[in-house]
């Protein structure tokens, strides 16, 4: 990772005891245009960084990034995966939501959190190869700097960009390193995701036409209110490309995702409906409740609150859900401002 990636998993870190914010995504590019092939013989893949990666059959032990596994199980190439790093399992022993549909008590867990990679239990896998995303050029994401000379001598990687792209161009890249890997992306399951995909994407298309009301995607911390770029997440550029006036931060923190706010700031942008990190490491409605200047934004007054997944699962089967029920709050909402 470079150094910029570290600062943002270390608030999400910190997020888990309360004190956290928003692990938003990290930038990267288009990246180079991939290749694959899944049968009997050599195998190769051309990944976002523009290195191919060339084995002498099919990748049979593959440890990939939790959301990573997650989207390609979805598209039904999950069979080799024999481990995972990144959150995967929640303290009670549940799947952690980025997990998705993944059995995650079929893999090996090699580190739940960022800094938890243990390099003895991958090379213990004997992987032929790992996948992750990539948020910065070049970064591998959840493989700490510290360990990733080590990490590269054990197994080549591909890294797949997952920010500063519209959403629907990532999942591509992904369905493409599936049918690399060996999925039929004429299966049924697919065909029926794409399609649900489709539709749900129409709809939300009509409802921000519909119902033009102003969207801010957000997160809580105890210290700070994250006001989120809809210029860099991939779900969101996807999003506004579909019509859904979503609020474009003025002051943008280093590196461009978010605008960092003190509590006695969160009213700067009056949103119409909040888009809330819904995940495990940041705060929700109950948790922010008691902050005064949070109960009385507009939206919240409004009780026009719609959880957000800003680390979204790069396939069909696991955005559409997402799509869904944006659309559905923006039906449902009205202008407060």
């Amino acid at each position: 990772m470079d150094e910029a990636v570290p600062d943002l998993v270390e608030r999400d870190l910190l997020g888990a005891d309360g004190i956290g914010a928003l692990l938003a995504a990290c930038g990267g590019g288009s990246g180079g245009k991939g290749s694959g092939s899944a049968g009997g013989g050599a195998w190769a893949f051309t990944d976002d960084r523009k290195k191919k990666v060339s084995l002498g059959h099919t990748p049979q032990r593959i440890v990939a990034f939790t959301g990573t596994a997650a989207a390609l199980h979805d598209f039904g190439a999950d069979t080799h995966i024999v481990g995972v790093f990144g959150p995967a399992k929640l303290p009670n022993g549940k799947p952690d939501p980025q997990a998705g549909g993944l059995d995650v008590d079929k893999v090996t867990v090699i580190g739940n959190a960022y800094n938890q990679f243990n390099v003895e239990k991958y090379a213990s896998l004997s992987p032929d190869l790992l996948i992750t995303h990539m948020y910065e050029p070049g970064a591998l994401w959840f493989v700490p700097d510290d360990r990733k000379d080590k990490i590269a001598q054990l197994a080549p990687s591909v890294a797949l960009t997952a920010s500063r792209t519209p959403l629907v161009k990532i999942i591509e890249r992904y369905a493409e390193l599936a049918g690399a890997l060996g999925a039929d992306l004429t299966a049924k399951r697919v065909t029926d995701a794409k399609a649900r995909f489709e539709k749900a994407s129409a709809e939300l298309r009509a409802a921000a036409k519909a119902s033009p009301v102003k969207v801010l995607a957000c997160s809580g911390s105890a210290d700070l209110f994250y006001a989120s770029n809809p210029g860099i997440n991939a779900d969101l550029m996807y999003d506004t490309s579909l019509g859904v006036d979503l609020i474009v931060p003025d002051h943008l923190d280093k590196g461009g995702y978010f605008e960092s706010l003190s509590w006695e700031n969160a009213n700067k942008y009056r949103a119409d409906v909040l888009l809330l990190d819904n995940r495990t490491a940041t705060l929700q409605p109950k948790d922010l409740a008691s902050k005064p200047s949070w109960a009385q934004l507009p939206a919240v007054k409004a009780g026009q609150i719609t959880p957000w997944s800003s680390e979204p699962r790069f396939s069909y089967e696991g955005a559409t859900p997402l799509i869904e029920q944006l659309t559905e709050a923006i039906r449902g909402a009205k202008k407060v401002r």
